[in-house]
């Protein structure tokens, strides 16, 4: 199966094909609406070899639709057909757990993405579920977010913050009874250090994942919006 993985970000689109080893790179920003985006990847794969697509969209997925308008994009996107848009099958995903089903190496793995905020998934045997971690609290009244996240880094200094976010790895793999850890997100890079069975990801896994949700050895467990 050919398939063409794009990788929806707030300053760029990454896409890249499985038939391809290009990776193309389109402009983005807070203007960019979901139109505007299926236009340019059609355009620019307009000579590309690929028979699905799949999108790693940053927000809320529910039942492989986007339920949430994006914080850092245009509009359009949560009532948009893609399927029909790009005259293909497509698969959503949220882009971290995309991310994360392609840093999959087997047993139990737990996702933590250091970015902004902190997004979260668990893999077991081939089924990832995406994880609301990042509002639980933590400490002091504030969240693991508070902590981990950029507000947290931009708050307490660098030496701190590591020192919070490898307590929030430690805690979390154990409550979760992780075999171990990855971590993605811009943020990740600044552990020079790295606790036990905790490791980086690369972005480059996301397409990997973005191939792999095609796979049906695995799965995807998805959240439920509740209203």
């Amino acid at each position: 199966m050919k398939i063409l993985v794009i990788d929806v970000g707030g300053t760029n689109v990454k896409v890249r094909a499985s038939s391809h080893d290009e990776l193309l790179k389109i402009p983005s920003g807070p203007k960019m609406t979901a139109d505007q985006m299926v236009a340019a990847v059609r355009q620019q794969t307009a000579d590309w070899d690929y028979e699905v697509i799949t999108i790693g969209y940053p927000g809320l997925v529910v039942h492989g639709r986007i339920a949430t308008e994006p914080h850092n994009l245009g509009a359009g996107w949560a009532g948009l057909d893609f399927q029909k848009a790009f005259k293909r099958p497509v698969k959503i995903i949220n882009d971290a757990a995309m991310q994360a089903l392609g840093s999959y190496d087997g047993k139990r793995m737990l996702f933590l993405g250091l970015g902004t905020g902190m997004g979260a998934a668990m893999i077991a045997d081939g089924v990832l579920e995406p994880m609301e971690l990042a509002h639980l609290p933590y400490r002091k009244g504030r969240t693991y977010e508070d902590y981990a996240g950029l507000a947290g880094l931009e708050r307490m200094g660098k030496a701190k913050w590591k020192r919070h976010v490898t307590d929030i790895i430690n805690l979390l793999k154990n409550a979760l009874e992780a075999d171990y850890v990855v971590l993605g997100g811009g943020n990740a890079e600044l552990l020079k250090t790295l606790p036990p069975d905790v490791r980086l990801g690369t972005n480059a896994n996301a397409f990997v994942g973005g191939c792999r949700i095609w796979d049906p050895a695995f799965s995807v467990v998805e959240p439920e919006l509740h209203q």
